[in-house]
């Protein structure tokens, strides 16, 4: 095909229907900066295009990008000049990392040869996908229902002679909470175990609530237990998909997360996360970012984007069908329905009014994880979602299909296998030409 042609067919895949994500209908997903620090990561991911950080020889500017990028999100994290990290592909593989660091650590300095990591139900899916690379044990404990908190009683009560970490998030995935990191750093001291902060969500928006006038969380090696911390630079930090960072409290626990040989044949080899070659390109749009957002920026995103989510919160909290689950800290807020309205009714009634929210279960509720490009639309979210509620409160009984029948199903039925192999077919269906 000839240059034409093929941009052609890219403009026509670009265009495809789909959710109107540039005008916020979106929740998360789509973390945009705004079109001059879109066109300007542009250029650097062209410039950067080429590179690969597996060959710093070659590249020796991009490993002085990549060394910068890791020290500005150490600094975010008040670390201290034994503490160092790495670039990865994104979040799932900051979790996987340091859950490998923390697994060759107990075997190498403690011995233990079955570990287990103890985590919030909340916590993120890539600590079960660990768990489940690693073959280690994983246990699940329950959180407060009011504040959706991890509860410390249970944590403490399942950490064992061979559990290697702990886990708190700051912020939750599915309903914006913080864990009590200041406990859990105090647990992980006491049984001398890892404490990972997952702040892959709260990224660049926890480091600044205290400066932009919210309630602080402490979330950053400030905390004497927390061993590593994982920080996604492609959310809140308006970095290009593809790159988030892993920290940790020293390069002697950083180390366990290498992977080094020196009897190949083809050389000594070294590889500081699970890829070998990767893309420069990524690290070059995060530098652009980063740099060009400086904390003035962060720091009015935090206001902006923050300032939204306390904007709907408050109007949710005005309908008497709704209330809120959990207590959110940050950009993301989750919120339920009283009988007869169907949670899963108003989303249904939502999406035909151009909104994408995500589903939860356990229990049943929605949530939206507020962006820049939801700021300028909060007024119409509010709107649509009060007039999706008198729908479903009109006609409760005409809500029992669509989303109600398939997260009602996936969530009472007792052999999850099902869902699973659902699950499995929808993955497939994503690969089919």
């Amino acid at each position: 095909m000839t240059d034409d042609q093929i941009l052609a067919i890219l403009q026509r895949r670009q265009n495809e229907a789909g959710i109107d994500w540039k005008n916020g209908r979106v929740s998360g997903a789509v973390y945009h900066g705004g079109e001059e620090l879109v066109n300007l990561t542009n250029q650097a991911y062209a410039m950067f295009n080429l590179t690969n950080p597996l060959h710093p020889g070659v590249f020796p500017g991009l490993r002085r990008l990549e060394a910068e990028v890791v020290r500005m999100v150490l600094d975010l994290h008040n670390a201290n000049d034994e503490c160092c990290g790495t670039t990865t592909s994104g979040g799932t593989e900051s979790i996987i990392m340091a859950v490998r660091a923390h697994v060759v650590w107990a075997r190498q300095e403690r011995g233990i040869e079955n570990p287990n990591i103890v985590v919030p139900v909340t916590a993120h899916a890539a600590f079960d996908k660990a768990a489940e690379y690693f073959n280690i044990g994983i246990t699940h404990i329950p959180v407060d229902d009011k504040s959706q908190r991890v509860d410390l009683k249970a944590m403490r009560r399942a950490i064992n002679s061979e559990t290697i970490l702990i886990v708190g998030s700051s912020v939750t995935f599915p309903h914006g909470a913080a864990d009590d990191l200041e406990a859990l750093s105090k647990m992980a001291i006491k049984y001398k175990v890892g404490f990972h902060i997952d702040s892959c969500l709260g990224s660049f928006i926890m480091p600044f609530l205290k400066e932009a006038g919210f309630p602080e969380v402490v979330c950053d090696f400030r905390l004497p237990g927390v061993t590593s911390i994982s920080c996604d630079t492609h959310k809140y930090g308006f970095a290009p998909k593809g790159t988030s960072i892993v920290m940790y409290n020293s390069k002697h626990m950083c180390h366990y997360q290498y992977f080094t040989i020196s009897t190949w044949p083809g050389g000594i080899y070294a590889s500081p996360t699970i890829a070998g070659s990767r893309s420069g390109a990524v690290i070059a749009g995060c530098w652009a970012a980063m740099t060009k957002m400086g904390r003035e920026g962060y720091l009015q995103q935090c206001k902006d984007i923050v300032g939204c989510r306390i904007k709907i919160q408050k109007a949710i909290e005005q309908i008497p069908e709704l209330f809120v689950v959990g207590e959110p800290v940050s950009t993301v807020v989750a919120f339920s329905s009283h009988k007869p309205v169907g949670i899963y009714g108003v989303m249904d009634e939502m999406k035909a009014r151009g909104w994408d929210i995500n589903p939860l279960q356990f229990p049943a509720a929605l949530h939206i994880a507020c962006t820049r490009l939801t700021v300028p639309v909060a007024d119409e979210f509010i709107r649509d979602l009060k007039e999706s509620v008198k729908m479903v409160k009109a006609n409760p009984d005409n809500y029992n299909k669509g989303s109600k029948a398939v997260y009602g199903f996936a969530s009472t039925v007792p052999d999850t296998t099902i869902v699973d192999e659902v699950a499995q077919g929808f993955i497939d269906a994503l690969y089919a030409a």
